[in-house]
């Protein structure tokens, strides 16, 4: 699991840094939008709005910015209908991804994230015939500088389900309904929280000892992630450390 798991976390913190910062904005406040139309504008009342209005502030979108996504979300002000889709395929060396996007044209999507596989040694494939190997977690990233035994009890006390040293950082599990009570918990705590968010984990895992194949495998899986409408995008690959540095390098 370290290999998949530093290259989620890596992704992330490179998202932060690397990452044009308005197609970085632009990609959390369509999220920001879309929670709001499906569960209304209220943060109180809805916990997948204050997860995405929270990860848009983690990013420093401007906080009028995260208020007016709301408002197009609720009716408010006029704004773009975005549809949330997922995409299923596989990447080189059987490795198995889930795409999540939001568009505002299905089709062109499919079509273009069918491309992308197909020319990077992928397929696309029929929906559940990867979402299987896959379920929906909630998941905090905390700062490696948090003491393991402190972390965990207060992780668990507040609902948290499994704790995972991820090497620059620890990685907290927990029901998705739990995401905003663990993450609370531990920042009243006085852990430093990197990310929080819901998303898909892998529940089996493929293993890719070919550097060859690891990089085809990643290159792949940036190409996906660089795509305008997509959103995350989760594989349940096992690279070895070892490789994954040497890929890295």
């Amino acid at each position: 699991m370290s290999g998949h798991s530093k290259w989620a976390t890596t992704k992330h913190q490179k998202g932060a840094k690397d990452r044009a910062r308005g197609k970085l904005f632009a990609k959390l406040i369509r999220q920001v939008e879309v929670a709001a139309r499906e569960g209304g504008g209220d943060l109180a009342a809805n916990a997948t709005l204050r997860t995405m209005f929270q990860k848009a502030r983690d990013a420093s979108v401007p906080l009028e910015t995260i208020e007016r996504a709301v408002k197009r979300g609720t009716g408010e002000l006029e704004g773009v209908r975005y549809e949330a889709v997922t995409y299923e395929g596989y990447a080189p060396e059987g490795v198995a991804v889930m795409v999540e996007c939001l568009t505002d044209n299905r089709n062109r999507t499919g079509a273009e994230i069918r491309s992308l596989f197909s020319r990077n040694g992928g397929s696309m494939a029929q929906p559940g015939a990867v979402s299987w190997q896959f379920q929906r977690r909630g998941i905090v990233v905390v700062a490696r500088t948090a003491a393991e035994d402190e972390l965990m009890a207060i992780a668990m006390e507040a609902g948290a389900e499994d704790l995972r040293d991820d090497g620059a950082a620890w990685t907290v599990l927990c029901a998705p309904q739990d995401l905003h009570a663990v993450r609370e918990a531990l920042e009243a705590g006085g852990l430093a929280v990197e990310s929080a968010e819901v998303s898909l984990v892998p529940t089996t895992l493929v293993a890719v000892n070919d550097p060859a194949g690891a990089r085809r495998v990643l290159h792949l899986l940036e190409l996906l992630d660089e795509h305008d409408d997509v959103q995350n995008v989760v594989s349940n690959f096992d690279i070895p450390d070892a490789v994954l540095e040497q890929v890295s390098a």
